[in-house]
């Protein structure tokens, strides 16, 4: 992790409990994240990114690099939030990679939010090696996005090479019609 310089990465961390949300703003500045701004919940973070989009000298940033956000908050929780960067026309920066942090790792819950279009998931409790981790990942390992009637979001397939069992399962490929990849 030493190798990188996150010193002109802008984040924006969305996360409704004040002890957690010092923990990770202090953990970011650690990694030498050079600006992190927290707000408590996912509207929060919305009337934040519109700021950023009709104010930008007044906020003091242009563009939001990397968006961390909690799932369970109120009014807004995550997958909320989610739901608006990736899919609402008054979204910024429908590209930005997303990072939801969430206690709940149910099969289920991860599905959920990976087909809402996350970037990456960060299980409860972290460490700071995993936020570096996840970090790393999203600079080193960049997917497309992928536009679809029922999707829009990074590529799900991480996996690349032969199809496992040699048996193809995916409906749709990257030439289907229908099937649009933006390079972002």
């Amino acid at each position: 992790m030493s190798d990188y310089d996150f010193d002109r990465v802008n984040v924006l961390l969305a996360e409704d409990s004040p002890f957690i949300r010092s923990l990770l703003v202090n953990s970011l500045k650690v990694l030498g994240v050079g600006n992190v701004f927290a707000v408590e919940h996912g509207g929060d973070a919305i009337h934040f990114l519109q700021r950023v989009k009709n104010e930008p000298m007044k906020i003091g940033v242009q563009q939001i690099d990397l968006i961390i956000s909690n799932w369970d908050m109120h009014p807004i929780d995550g997958m909320m939030f989610l739901r608006w960067v990736r899919r609402h026309k008054d979204s910024p920066d429908r590209f930005t990679p997303f990072v939801m942090i969430t206690s709940y790792t149910e099969p289920e819950r991860v599905l959920q939010a990976r087909e809402m279009g996350v970037t990456e998931m960060l299980a409860k409790p972290f460490t700071i090696n995993g936020i570096g981790e996840k970090l790393m990942s999203i600079i080193e390992r960049p997917r497309q996005f992928v536009h679809t009637k029922d999707y829009f979001g990074p590529d799900r397939r991480r996996m690349k090479g032969d199809v496992p069992g040699g048996v193809e399962r995916r409906v749709l490929k990257d030439k289907s019609e229908g099937v649009e990849i933006i390079r972002g």
